[in-house]
């Protein structure tokens, strides 16, 4: 889940009403039947990369493919809601080969700025919103040579766990189409799952990057808050969102890292630069699968953690039992508190410029209303108290962490739900008991600034992808894809590919 924040007021006095997709759709024509050859589908964005500033491949030629899988793909999918492939072939044709990943094809979510493109942040009051202006993250991206393609679906806002907005609809897991991508970079994790892309821009400030990872099969890893260069122009105030990418590779990530952490003299964290591979080290790892209210994760999802704890006991690593070192119920009261001030700052933007109750001008989904009223009904010293007690669990998860190397625990407490059981639509008291239950491991790492990741490890008797979510102390990326490095030569997942993906077609 991701709460976005952005500077809605001066779009809103100028337009609520939805627009046309401002980048358009395909005008390719002969792009639009997929060919029976796709040579890059299985690659990589570094190898991608590679292929282009060798000169063997042009950037035309990597982005028209990747343009003919999402046309292949995304009436079933649904993960990318604003294309933007002329403005991609364009860039393609005058693309350098200096950047990392000079010429790749990618996506961005649709919560981030992209000048002269629609940003709506999954929600129907937004739809006409045209960027102005971008944040040094997205110029980042580009600098290191991607090319984007266009926007990724997310839930209005980024307020869920599943990418289900009532704007553009459902986004679909290529695992299994009748299931959730999670969310809320669920159209970027689906779009990597399903080949479309090697790689997507996510962002995280409850599990946005992990939960649609592990959805999707994808890795994913939330960088440590403050790690990355600007990530919005005007943050909301509590703000604990985190941008990076998801991929196939680990590689991908780590060099996704790079080229957006900081490096300037001010940077809160010594930069990690590339990390290229495992370590030989021999980890401490604290293991858990109860969530923090106490309760057990599932059955598969526990079983599949056990199984991933024996890989790396025999690897050599230690592992220790623990516990959760927080309180569950009271975090979760302040979590939602910090969550729901968001929404009620859209139903009053909303309501200011429609001079209606947002009931009438249903502008805002069921689940974005609920949270705003739920948030009034609380004494307005409410996010005072939420931010103060967020110190007090970066504390004390700090103390926690200082005996373990790693943590190892579940992403979610059971595999990806059925699209329409965390819908916006659901009951607004049943769809928080569910929301809360679901998602209850990884909103700590976003409180704490803990850097996080969701890594493939292993699926279900139903063929449902289940990731294990692995956490370090603050600034500890490079020992967590270090890590990954080993659990990606232990238990490959490259040759894993979604019933629904490119690879099939």
């Amino acid at each position: 889940m991701k709460r976005c924040a952005m500077d809605r007021r001066q779009f809103l006095k100028g337009s609520v009403a939805g627009a046309a997709l401002v980048a358009g759709s395909s005008t390719l024509g002969s792009l639009s039947a997929f060919a029976a050859s796709d040579p890059y589908v299985k690659l990589d964005a570094t190898a991608q990369a590679a292929l282009v500033r060798s000169g063997e491949v042009s950037s035309k030629t990597l982005v028209s493919a990747a343009i003919r899988r999402v046309e292949a793909l995304n009436d079933k999918v649904n993960a990318v809601v604003t294309p933007a492939f002329e403005r991609a072939l364009s860039a393609s044709e005058a693309v350098e080969t200096t950047g990392p990943f000079a010429g790749v094809p990618t996506l961005l979510k649709d919560l981030n700025d992209w000048k002269g493109v629609r940003t709506a942040y999954g929600s129907k009051m937004m739809m006409g919103n045209v960027s102005t202006s971008q944040t040094p993250y997205t110029d980042a991206l580009e600098n290191a040579g991607l090319i984007v393609l266009g926007k990724s679906n997310t839930p209005e806002f980024g307020l869920l766990g599943t990418t289900e907005p009532l704007s553009v609809g459902a986004c679909h897991n290529p695992w299994n189409l009748d299931y959730s991508t999670g969310g809320s970079s669920g159209g970027s994790a689906a779009a990597v799952a399903a080949g479309m892309v090697p790689m997507a821009q996510a962002s995280d400030g409850g599990g946005s990057i992990r939960i649609p990872a592990s959805c999707c099969g994808v890795f994913g890893l939330k960088p440590t808050r403050g790690r990355m260069v600007m990530q919005s122009h005007n943050p909301m105030r509590g703000d604990i969102s985190v941008k990076n990418v998801v991929s196939r590779s680990v590689r991908d990530s780590a060099l996704g890292l790079s080229i957006g952490e900081r490096t300037d003299n001010d940077a809160l964290y010594a930069p990690i630069g590339m990390v290229e591979g495992a370590s030989k080290k021999r980890l401490k790892v604290a293991f858990s699968t109860m969530n923090y209210m106490g309760v057990e994760a599932a059955a598969d999802v526990k079983a599949a953690q056990e199984n991933v704890a024996q890989m790396l006991e025999a690897a050599g690593h230690e592992i220790i039992p623990v516990k959760e070192p927080v309180d569950g119920h009271e975090f979760i009261e302040h979590f939602m508190a910090a969550w729901a001030s968001g929404p009620d700052a859209l139903v009053r933007d909303g309501e200011a410029a429609t001079g209606m109750p947002i009931e009438e001008s249903q502008i805002l989904e069921p689940w974005t209303v609920g949270l705003a009223k739920w948030y009034r009904a609380k004494p307005k010293d409410t996010l005072d108290k939420a931010l103060v007690y967020f110190k007090q669990v970066e504390a004390q998860v700090d103390a926690f962490l200082s005996n373990y190397d790693v943590w190892l625990s579940p992403v979610l407490r059971t595999t990806p739900p059925k699209l329409g059981e965390q819908a916006p639509t659901v009951p607004f008291d049943t769809l928080y008991a569910r929301t809360i239950d679901y998602v209850s491991y990884t909103p700590l790492h976003n409180v704490a600034g803990t850097p996080a990741m969701s890594v493939p490890l292993s699926w279900s008797a139903t063929g449902l992808p289940i990731g294990s979510q692995f956490s370090a102390r603050k600034g500890g990326e490079k020992m967590l894809l270090e890590l990954a490095y080993e659990l990606e030569q232990l238990r490959p997942w490259a040759d894993k590919w979604a019933p629904h993906s490119a690879a099939f077609l």
